[in-house]
């Protein structure tokens, strides 16, 4: 069986509530909004985040309410910080689509971008619970964070994969992290469970970044990007950050300097991204989100409804696996 649908097999019923009111919410009689909301509502992808919300609040109690209003607000400001992100990295592309900024302008993706985040906040008190929108919260500044440290990374002279996964930590596995945790805060569980939730969601979140930058070492029309793209934007990532780190001489790691400055041709990156391929980055950063893999589901209970320990373990593997 497809592992997406092990993993919404425990939750199907909630799931279909939630993409009722993620749809109710995505739609506006205003001209140009509605346009836009309903453009992004169309291209949205599989809810793994909301997924995770609800699985995580199934594991420790009953989905309620606060469970759907709590995912509705991740979802809605992860979606708003793509928005934002395709403006800051000038994208014209997400996912093989046409970006919002590409389709409209600048100007209308802030505000529409704004428009959600507003929204994400109205659902995070919806729940009535504090500290929900203080989770909420603190994730709008941990994404915002992570992006100006990846920005002033770009003047760094050295090397860091310490730098890179705190970037990580505060963008992606944030998401992961705040999910995993409201899921369990929703349903009121223990202090224990609830910190266990988060370092679960924050296991997934790192192993989806690390795969995520395999995926820019090769190309995909799916994904929307050409190979190299994160080091046309000046980033370098844990392959790159590895071989670097163990076995580049001098004049690769000027070049990888030039890369992160925006100085570097096209011919050049392309040659890097050779390298750090021949040199064992990609086996290397593969072993790594392995790792992770393996700490996430040694956090899952020993004691556990069989269908959710299957649909937890499809989650984990389904990220380290994923084609796209």
């Amino acid at each position: 069986m497809d592992k997406i649908e092990i993993i919404k097999r425990p939750i199907e019923r909630e799931l279909s509530e939630f993409k009722m009111l993620f749809d109710a919410t995505l739609t506006s009689t205003a001209p140009m909004l509605g346009d836009v909301l309903g453009y992004i509502r169309n291209r949205n992808g599989k809810m793994m985040r909301p997924m995770l919300v609800m699985l995580m609040a199934k594991l420790y109690g009953v989905v309620n309410p606060a469970t759907l209003h709590s995912a509705l607000s991740l979802e809605l400001l992860h979606t708003a910080s793509l928005v934002h992100d395709d403006v800051v990295d000038k994208s014209d592309k997400r996912r093989g689509q046409a970006s919002v900024n590409a389709l409209y302008d600048n100007r209308v993706s802030v505000l529409v971008g704004d428009y959600m985040l507003a929204t994400s906040l109205r659902h995070a008190a919806y729940t009535k619970e504090i500290e929900l929108v203080d989770l909420v919260a603190r994730l709008g500044q941990n994404l915002s964070e992570g992006e100006i440290v990846q920005l002033a990374n770009t003047n760094n002279t050295d090397f860091s994969e310490e730098i890179y996964f705190d970037v990580i930590r505060k963008k992606t596995a944030a998401l992961f992290t705040a999910s995993a945790e409201s899921g369990a805060l929703s349903v009121k569980a223990s202090a224990e469970d609830v910190d266990n939730a988060a370092l679960f969601g924050e296991m997934i979140g790192i192993a989806f970044q690390i795969k995520d930058d395999i995926f820019d070492y090769f190309e995909n029309e799916e994904l929307g990007k050409p190979t190299g793209n994160d080091m046309l934007e000046g980033k370098l990532t844990l392959p790159a950050l590895y071989v670097l780190n163990e076995k580049a001489d001098k004049e690769k790691r000027e070049l990888a300097l030039r890369i992160r400055s925006l100085k570097a041709s096209h011919e050049e990156i392309a040659s890097f991204v050779s390298y750090v391929k021949q040199e064992g980055g990609i086996e290397h950063a593969d072993k790594v989100m392995h790792d992770y893999r393996n700490k996430a589901l040694a956090l899952l209970p020993e004691q556990m409804d069989d269908s959710l320990r299957m649909a937890l373990t499809a989650y984990v593997d389904y990220v380290v696996e994923r084609k796209k």
